[in-house]
């Protein structure tokens, strides 16, 4: 009994040296001690989980631990992103790419995340160069096109884009609403399944980004217009949103977080090493060659910046009329 009794508060002590003042800190100081994990919350092999594994790849090397992305698709992005990202332990050895649907499908549908209080933003990355696309057998030549024979044909234009409430839906029935015309989304769950749909002509269009450049590059696909505030260098002869009389630009920004209640000191070291990470050559080059700006905001900026997105996001479904019934 003595000894069962004594061992009991050796273990005891021990814990509460676990818990001692600095204790903590030092975790902190030595973090990382192990792999680092980002969850991408789209299909392996799309635009953004390349870019993600560039950015984990040079990161890896200011952590000293391997980087490593886990892919989790689902839910327009915010299964992996938000739902398994928000539950996970706040140690820092798990991060996942947001998605700009995690501050707006809460105003959708219900969820079991609260994008303002259950994050620990990190750092904020980039954003999206965004356009429609048609085959190149169809008969719509210019924007202009698309959009008159979806005026004399309500429902038939069918787009795709990689799922309900992602920017690609959004801004597709933004388009509609100001134009005055109705066309159907197909959800698909990623980038690849859109792309071979409209390949084999089961679909009329898509709303897509810079990795269906290959097949404007080879004819197969026609970009009618993009969705960049400015021209974009990677599709030089086609005209922007604005251009063709829409004031729509949008570009779906995007960062690293982590859950709830990360040791701040945790936080500034994985900062720094992405940050870092941002300014290889390689990551560069790859942001250069699917025409993605770098779009670079520390912790404190990105934390305000989700706080205006949340808000301009809750407006946007109440005027579109998507909003959770």
């Amino acid at each position: 009994m003595r000894f069962t009794k004594r061992m009991g508060l050796l273990g005891l002590a021990g814990l509460l040296a676990a818990f001692a003042p600095g204790m903590g800190t030092a975790a902190a100081q030595n973090f990382p001690t192990k792999p680092v994990t980002i969850i991408v919350p789209w299909p392996a092999g799309g635009t953004t989980d390349r870019h993600m594994r560039v950015l984990a790849d040079a990161a890896s090397k200011h952590l000293g631990q391997p980087v490593v992305v886990d892919n989790k698709p689902g839910a327009s992005g915010t299964l992996g992103g938000a739902t398994m990202a928000a539950a996970a332990k706040p140690d820092g050895y798990t991060l996942a790419q947001l998605p700009i649907t995690i501050f707006r499908l809460p105003y959708m549908q219900k969820v079991s995340f609260d994008p303002a209080k259950d994050f620990t933003f990190v750092i904020h990355v980039s954003g999206y160069t965004f356009g429609t696309a048609v085959n190149s057998k169809s008969p719509w030549k210019t924007w202009g096109d698309l959009l008159s024979y979806a005026k004399a044909n309500p429902g038939k234009i069918r787009y795709g884009t990689p799922g309900t409430g992602t920017t690609l839906h959004i801004t597709m029935e933004q388009i509609a609403l100001a134009e005055g015309i109705k066309w159907t989304q197909v959800p698909f769950k990623g980038e690849a399944e859109q792309t071979a749909a409209l390949l084999g002509e089961h679909i009329e269009a898509v709303a897509g980004g810079t990795g269906m450049g290959p097949l404007v590059d080879s004819g197969d696909f026609r970009m009618l217009v993009v969705w960049t505030e400015k021209p974009s260098h990677r599709f030089p002869n086609t005209p922007t949103l604005v251009q063709e009389g829409q004031k729509i630009i949008s570009e779906s920004p995007y960062g690293l977080a982590g859950p709830k209640g990360m040791d701040p000191k945790v936080v500034k070291i994985l900062h720094d090493a992405f940050k870092k990470a941002m300014e290889e050559p390689a990551h560069l080059a790859f942001l250069k060659e699917v025409s993605q700006p770098l779009i670079y905001k520390n912790t404190e900026d990105y934390k305000a910046f989700a706080t205006q997105l949340i808000a301009e996001q809750q407006a946007l479904i109440k005027q579109l009329g998507l909003g959770a019934k």
